[in-house]
């Protein structure tokens, strides 16, 4: 593809940089509870009012349609200006929900969603992964059982992001009695107030409650909301998490590039025990100078991959490529910022804004397991490019 900006999409970043200079929020976003979720609320809001909501979007839904050079540029004009970290409460709405009604939904369920996610209206969580069944997500057991107009769902899932702040959710159970693994699943948007759902919070090593255990009770949820085909939910799910792994950590892949020059800078001005700048240190420069490399091929990498992602209409295995290499560069280099800093690093707080580089190393392990595991990533590529014979 030719890395060349046209005029028109430097004209796109001078608007772009010009307008988050002006808008992006002066005050801090609130680490915890419903505050940090009217905090996002509010920011895609005026994203939306002000015509940059759905960067990825096509027009006809309301998006933008932004070419997929453009889509990168706008990514790392947010970077840059140090905007509101766009994995938050609207992630799932944004980057899972909303692209996979625009592929599978039903003309109902866009023109009543797909408005409402771009305005930050409704915040959506994710229902596929249970207590037995993480990685492994054709093990899963939650049920729904055909009950007239409605499914009738009872089961759990677990590390269900925000849960606790969503009013909608992408659920996957399985709808066909005795069905085994990819068979008889089915992908149901469930509104979060339904009676019989409750939302356990869990709290993590990042000091907050981020994740949740869902449990469903007989909850009854309209056959209207069945994305796709009732018992087709695994080429449904399969859509989502293509969108997740093709296009939905765009984003943190641009922001990665961002923070490694905060940590050379970072290096310049941090002294060691022997009292010598942390960049003045072989080992330290080196590995740094490794990072940004790492992080300059991500950067042409995320080019290439937007442009086929662009020609061939939706995202595909070769995301898991670019997920495995931003989870182990990200890891590399909280890694490195640990050393520099010393026992400085050790402070934290729980408050990203006050502690950042311990957030995002804790994150780090974190970014190895969401979104599918690193070692689901591997399996992805040795079985759908590399085309690799599987282990008997």
């Amino acid at each position: 593809m030719d890395l060349v900006f046209t005029e028109a999409d430097q004209d796109f970043r001078a608007r772009a940089r010009a307008w988050l200079k002006d808008n992006i929020p002066t005050e801090r976003r609130p680490a915890h509870g419903e505050a940090s979720a009217q905090f996002d609320r509010d920011w895609q809001k005026k994203l939306y009012e002000h015509g940059w909501a759905g960067v990825n979007w096509p027009k006809e839904y309301g998006g933008l349609g932004l070419s997929a050079v453009q889509q990168v540029i706008w990514y790392e004009e947010c970077a840059r200006a140090g905007a509101p970290n766009y994995i938050n409460t609207t992630y799932v709405a944004l980057m899972h929900a909303g692209p996979t009604i625009i592929a599978c939904g039903t003309d109902e369920q866009k023109a009543f969603h797909l408005p409402r996610i771009l305005s930050g209206e409704n915040l959506w969580c994710q229902g596929f992964s249970e207590p037995n069944a993480g990685s492994d997500l054709a093990s899963l057991k939650t049920t729904g059982v055909v009950d007239g107009d409605y499914l009738v769902v009872n089961g759990s899932k677990t590390w269900t992001t925000d849960g606790q702040h969503a009013d909608f959710q992408e659920l996957l159970i399985r709808t066909e009695p005795g069905s085994q693994r990819h068979k008889g699943l089915t992908w149901v948007i469930c509104d979060m107030r339904t009676p019989g759902i409750t939302v356990s919070p869990i709290r993590t090593m990042l000091g907050d409650e981020h994740v949740n255990t869902t449990f469903y009770d007989d909850v009854k949820i309209p056959l209207t909301n069945v994305v796709g085909e009732l018992g087709s939910g695994w080429k449904t799910a399969m859509s989502t998490l293509s969108f997740e792994r093709g296009t939905g950590f765009i984003g943190d892949q641009l922001a990665l590039f961002e923070r490694v020059n905060q940590a050379i800078a970072l290096a310049g001005r941090t002294r060691l025990a022997d009292g010598g700048l942390a960049i003045e240190d072989a080992g330290i420069a080196s590995r740094l100078a490794m990072i940004k490399a790492d992080t300059m091929a991500i950067r042409a990498m995320t080019f290439a991959q937007i442009s086929e992602i662009e020609q061939s209409g939706g995202p595909g295995p070769k995301g898991s490529i670019m997920k495995l290499m931003v989870t182990g560069t990200s890891k590399a280099l909280s890694h490195l910022v640990a050393e520099i800093l010393g026992w400085e690093f050790m402070e934290f707080n729980g408050d990203r804004e006050d502690h950042p580089w311990t957030y995002e190393y804790l994150w780090s392990w974190v970014y190895t397991i969401a979104g599918g595991t690193s070692e689901i990533q591997r399996e992805i590529i040795a079985d759908q490019l590399l085309e690799l014979p599987r282990a008997r």
